[in-house]
């Protein structure tokens, strides 16, 4: 009996972070595999063995201590500063012909390794090569970002970014390519909704407070010190301020923030890194999500209170505020103190009611079936 692949179903490779890496990336490429996978196509990932130099990671650790997942093939074999080992990877896989390899882009740091292993894939005349890009020009910036990017573009065939800023960004180093916008799917992937009490028990968080959540890795684009700020502003007894993440900078400055402040008594800090796991507890509990973003493309928090059910205030930059319609499922706040304490104010007294409708219709947009379909769609063109 032929083995070969159905001609309707696709031998599929993604490059990026797997388990045993940890984080957004890594969780987004494991459903998107299981959603490729579960329409029938073969797919496996290819992840790091090396993902970054430790002065480039600024966490505690890059692994998981969760259980891989059980039904995707992940190979860990790239090494993000091994020349020899691009090589090498590229060489396999342009052997083993895949009709499609999806490779996400997210740091310039990145480009060498990944560019050099499309250029051996390309030379086997069949594999399409489409690229997710989370970030075209970085949020923080260092030297060499752009030689990095034009060198990892140029054998991509085609793009799908999930903001429209990144889009646009894109038309600085690939005009000609086709590029589309395809929003991020729901983080469905982190358990079903459970009850505000029970995720608040879980959490030891009282349940008469009103909970404000700050949620992700902490670093200086993301605004957590404009968020300590607006708090100092608000004067609501009742109201704690949830911050559930990973410090990606020093936390020093933070903390002589909330002494100066004097609002140590409104905060519940949870910094360390949130496992895959104990995710829906910190989303349930919370009454709204606040992204009080400097800058931004998108963000993966904003699926994941989707997926949950929680209004969300975000800043008026980037990416944010076309997936957050205002007034319906959320509020957009200036990115500002002043603004944000207004608009939390804002947000309690319409109360959950007012957004959970909108909420409820406007998640239906964001499918793993629609990414799935786009990126086979346009891995399509000038086939």
């Amino acid at each position: 009996m032929s083995s070969a692949i159905p001609s309707n179903q696709k031998k599929i490779i993604i490059i990026g972070p797997a388990h045993p890496l940890r984080g957004g990336l890594a969780s987004y490429n494991e459903r998107l595999a299981k959603e490729f996978s579960s329409q029938g196509h073969q797919v496996s990932i290819y992840t790091f063995s090396l993902q970054y130099p430790g002065f480039l990671f600024p966490g505690t650790t890059q692994f998981s201590t969760e259980p891989a997942p059980a039904d995707i093939h992940i190979k860990v074999c790239i090494n993000s500063v091994n020349p020899f080992n691009w090589i090498s990877v590229g060489n396999e896989l342009k052997k083993m012909r895949p009709d499609i390899i999806i490779v996400r882009y997210w740091l310039p740091f990145m480009g060498p390794c990944l560019g050099t292993i499309l250029r051996k894939v390309k030379k086997n005349k069949h594999t399409k090569i489409v690229c997710i890009a989370d970030n075209i020009i970085p949020h923080e910036k260092r030297i060499g970002d752009e030689a990095f990017t034009k060198y990892f573009v140029k054998p991509i065939d085609a793009f799908i970014t999930m903001s429209e800023k990144v889009l646009k960004d894109l038309q600085l180093f690939a005009p000609t390519k086709p590029a589309k916008f395809v929003a991020h799917p729901l983080y469905d992937n982190f358990g079903e909704k459970i009850s505000k009490a029970d995720a608040r028990k879980h959490l030891a968080i009282g349940n008469e407070q009103k909970i404000i959540l700050f949620f992700g890795f902490i670093r200086k684009y993301k605004g957590l010190d404009i968020l300590l700020d607006a708090v100092a502003k608000l004067q609501m007894a009742d109201c704690k301020l949830l911050i559930a993440g990973e410090f990606y900078e020093d936390r020093k400055t933070y903390d002589e923030q909330i002494e100066r402040l004097g609002i140590k008594g409104d905060l519940i800090l949870r910094t360390d890194f949130i496992p895959d796991s104990e995710v829906k507890y910190y989303l349930c509990a919370a009454d709204v999500v606040v992204q009080p973003y400097r800058n931004a493309t998108q963000s993966g928090v904003t699926p994941l209170a989707y997926h949950f059910e929680k209004p969300m205030i975000v800043t008026n930059v980037g990416g944010l505020p076309s997936l957050v319609p205002d007034d319906k499922v959320g509020l957009i706040a200036e990115p500002n103190a002043e603004s944000i304490a207004e608009k939390i104010k804002e947000y309690f007294d319409k109360g959950e009611a007012h957004f959970l409708p909108h909420l409820v219709e406007e998640k239906k947009k964001y499918s793993w079936a629609k990414m799935s379909g786009s990126i086979i769609e346009i891995a399509a063109i000038n086939s």
